[in-house]
């Protein structure tokens, strides 16, 4: 098969799992939940959880449970240092920039979010562009309406001409159902629910032939 569009997922995906970006994310959602509603400290971690597991992510449940603004929940707990976490590295703009598909993002984060982060990476110029949580609403992944949305916006009808990379199993599970091709970025290689899976981006090419050579 050849595939015309590979979609990313952006936290835990572009860059490494272990660099504790998303755990500090996590941590400003928990401030965000403490300074604003009524929830005992002792349990705010667990209901952002289940907030995440009912709703897909917390901004979604936060919205419909407190009808919360979306763009200071998204800009308070986006609000961290990025480079105490992430970095350029050149094989990762080059892995990326030897695929000649069109190369989007595809997040449950808002826009802002993700171009700071490309561009911490530099890998900005990488991408065709970044599907957010704001152009899939009111859905986010792992909803189908999402990867629906999602197709209709590169101007795709046949997600079999797709491949979606993303760090979560419950992500990935819808696309590969309805036809994309999934690679799971995985450290701890566990799953065997996808096409196949890969602990870092800097392993792409082991699974996804490089259609510029």
């Amino acid at each position: 098969m050849t595939y015309t569009t590979l979609f990313f997922d952006l936290d835990d995906t572009l860059y490494s799992q272990s660099c504790g970006l998303w755990p500090a994310i996590g941590k400003r959602i928990d401030l965000y939940i403490r300074n604003n509603f009524n929830i005992p400290e002792d349990q705010i971690n667990s209901y952002r959880i289940n907030l995440y597991k009912k709703y897909g992510t917390t901004l979604r449940g936060l919205k419909h449970i407190y009808g919360i603004n979306e763009d200071d929940y998204l800009d308070f707990v986006h609000d961290v240092p990025l480079e105490d976490y992430i970095n350029y590295d050149s094989r990762l703009r080059n892995i990326l920039n030897s695929y000649s598909q069109d190369k989007w993002i595809f997040t449950n984060a808002d826009d802002r979010h993700a171009k700071r982060v490309l561009n911490v990476l530099r890998i900005s110029d990488c991408f065709t562009g970044i599907i957010d949580i704001k152009k899939i609403s009111p859905y986010c992944k792992p909803q189908t309406e999402a990867y629906n949305i999602a197709l209709n916006i590169v101007g795709l009808t046949n997600p079999k001409e797709c491949v979606f990379i993303d760090d979560r199993d419950v992500n990935l599970d819808p696309a590969k159902e309805i036809g994309f091709y999934t690679i799971l970025i995985d450290q701890n290689n566990t799953s065997n629910n996808h096409h196949t899976h890969i602990q870092s981006l800097l392993e792409l090419p082991s699974v996804l032939k490089n259609t510029n050579y």
